[in-house]
């Protein structure tokens, strides 16, 4: 696990991305598919101050982060769906979770996250697209690998389009940025950035 979390933090450049992103907001966050909790622990860190949920499907990860959590203020890590109905306000954060749900899954966690922005919020999330492209060919025998070796509790179910995703949020008058976040990996990642207008 620690060579795991090493790999994680040094490696992958959604950590560093989403602090640029979130680092002057002062409205909480909840992170839905958190896994082991790294994006909370990497946020805390590097100064994020606001309160942190974290929702796992996974009961493992989810003891895994609760384990670390009381090192660090306002950090909550609970087991559930991400896309069930939750009181909640602020920020929003879903990283490489999409492409492990069925097409009415997706759907429903979209509709959830859009519901759950706050207004002047952000909603991340960072997802594989289908392209027809080498990265998305290499993402996929990364899929095949983990689920192997059991990583992970799901295998893949769908990839949806990138206008798949955006689509929900342009109409509901999000601000839609999409960019490439492959960093130094051969994945076919993107980072979504949706900004609810303040009013």
């Amino acid at each position: 696990m620690q060579g795991y979390v090493k790999g994680k933090l040094k490696g992958d450049p959604v950590f560093a991305a989403a602090w640029e992103l979130l680092r002057d907001t002062h409205q909480p966050l909840i992170d839905l598919g958190c896994g082991v909790g790294l994006l909370a622990y990497y946020l805390r860190e590097h100064g994020f101050v606001p309160v942190i949920t974290g929702i796992d499907f996974d009961p493992r990860k989810i003891a895994t982060a609760q384990k670390v959590a009381p090192h660090y203020p306002q950090l909550v890590f609970e087991q559930g769906d991400a896309s069930a109905s939750r009181n909640f306000s602020g920020n929003v954060t879903i990283i490489d979770v999409l492409h492990y749900l069925d097409v009415d899954q997706q759907h429903a966690l979209l509709k959830q996250a859009i519901r759950i922005t706050a207004p002047g919020g952000l909603c991340l999330i960072r997802a594989t697209p289908y392209v027809d492209n080498w990265r998305f060919r290499m993402t996929r025998l990364e899929e095949w690998f983990i689920a192997k070796i059991r990583w992970m509790k799901f295998t893949v179910k769908h990839y949806l389009r990138i206008e798949e995703i955006t689509a929900p949020f342009k109409a509901a008058g999000f601000e839609v940025e999409v960019r490439p976040l492959w960093g130094n990996t051969v994945f076919n990642s993107y980072l979504f950035v949706f900004r609810r207008p303040a009013s």
